[in-house]
């Protein structure tokens, strides 16, 4: 059994009996949000989120990568620190700015069922104007 499958099991395990069966074995929400220009908080659209998002879809699709649901979300709450993008059922996490950060995240998290470290968002990464509350 693959890291995957057992991560799959495990997401499966976690539900209560008479669920019904997941639809994804992880879905990944690529933050799209836009603010006006100007913003103080910036967003994650003004910083090629789209076309990112787009390329994710496109790349899992080339590579095959099965039972995987690549969409758009609103507002994560993570600006300053964008594009963020969050995988479930994990909730992991991640920044990804490029081309080919987009590759690593697809490759190690999607495919191997690992964690790309240096991508990962972590608690204490909170957006500035969230340490000022």
């Amino acid at each position: 059994m693959t890291k995957i499958d057992q991560e799959s099991q495990r997401a499966g395990e976690e539900q209560i009996s008479g669920d019904p069966a997941l639809f994804y074995r992880a879905h990944v929400f690529c933050c799209t949000n836009e603010r006006p220009a100007g913003h103080p908080r910036g967003c994650c659209k003004e910083k090629g989120s789209e076309k990112l998002r787009d390329y994710m879809k496109a790349r899992a699709k080339e590579l095959g990568i099965a039972g995987v649901r690549i969409n758009s979300a609103g507002c994560l709450d993570r600006c300053e620190l964008g594009p963020t993008m969050v995988i479930y059922p994990e909730g992991v996490w991640y920044r990804a700015r490029t081309r080919e950060e987009i590759d690593e995240v697809l490759q190690k998290h999607l495919v191997e069922g690992g964690r790309v470290p240096h991508l990962m968002l972590k608690p204490g990464d909170d957006p500035p104007i969230a340490k000022k509350k």
